[in-house]
C-alpha cells in the first residue's frame, strides 16, 4: 500500500480530535474524515422533522427519505443532505445535546459505519470507536484524552455557554458515549492536557514515521 494507510484518532468530545486529525492529514497530504458529522447530520434531520427524542425506527425512516453524503477533504468535511451542503447548522448547542442520543442506536451506528467503510486509500479519521469497531485493522491508531475541565475551557470559545454548563454537558456526553469511549488495545494513548494541536500532531506523526518501513 502506498501512503500511511488508515489512521484512526479516537477520544471523548472536545479532546481535540477534529483539529488534530485535520493537522495530521494536512501534513501527510491525505484526506481528513469526520465521522461525527454523519451523526450530526442524522440529528439535524430529526430536529428538522420535529423529532426531539426520536426512536431508532423514526431515525431510519428519516434516512430513507433523504440522501446524506459525506464529502471528506484535506481542509475539512462537508455533509451533503439532499444535494445541499450543510456545516454550520450541524455545529450548534442544540445538535450537541442530541447527537449522543442519535448515536446510541445500533442501527444508526451501523449506517454511519457503512458509509465510512466505503472510503478507499489513505486517510485520517476521527471519532469514538474508529479503532475498535469501524477499522479494527487500521494501520495506525491513536486515542486522545484530557480532563473534562480542560476540554470545557477549549470548547468555551466555540459555544455560547458558561464554563460550568459546558463541563456538565461534556460530563454527561462522556456518560452517554461510554460504550464507545474505550481505546483500542493497540492504540497510542495521548494526554492532550498540556499540548496544543501542533504538539499532538507532532507526537502522532512521530509514531507513524517510526512504524513506517525505511
Amino acid at each position: 500500500m502506498s501512503g500511511p494507510g488508515v489512521i484512526t484518532i479516537d477520544g471523548p468530545a472536545a479532546s481535540g480530535k477534529s483539529s488534530v486529525a485535520r493537522e495530521v492529514a494536512r501534513r501527510l497530504g491525505i484526506p481528513f474524515v469526520s465521522s461525527g458529522l454523519l451523526y450530526r447530520g442524522v440529528g439535524w434531520l430529526a430536529l428538522e422533522g420535529g423529532l426531539k427524542q426520536p426512536t431508532e425506527a423514526e431515525l431510519l425512516a428519516e434516512l430513507e427519505q433523504h440522501s446524506v453524503t459525506l464529502v471528506p477533504g484535506l481542509q475539512g468535511n462537508l455533509l451533503m443532505i439532499d444535494d445541499t451542503p450543510r456545516y454550520a447548522e450541524l455545529h450548534t448547542d442544540e445538535i450537541d445535546r442530541h447527537v449522543s442520543h442519535v448515536a446510541s442506536f445500533g442501527a444508526v451506528r451501523d449506517w454511519v459505519n457503512a458509509q465510512i467503510r466505503e472510503l478507499q486509500g489513505s486517510f485520517v479519521i476521527e471519532g469514538r470507536d474508529m479503532g475498535t469497531v469501524v477499522f479494527p485493522h487500521a494501520d495506525h491508531k491513536f486515542y486522545l484524552d484530557a480532563p473534562v475541565g480542560i476540554r470545557a475551557r477549549r470548547r468555551l470559545g466555540e459555544r455560547l455557554a458558561e464554563l460550568a454548563v459546558l463541563e456538565e454537558q461534556l460530563a454527561r456526553r462522556d456518560e452517554l458515549d461510554a460504550r464507545q469511549l474505550q481505546p483500542a488495545a493497540d492504540a497510542v494513548l495521548i494526554d492532550t492536557a498540556s499540548l496544543d494541536v501542533a504538539g499532538v500532531a507532532d507526537v502522532i506523526i512521530g509514531h507513524i514515521q517510526e512504524g513506517s518501513p525505511a
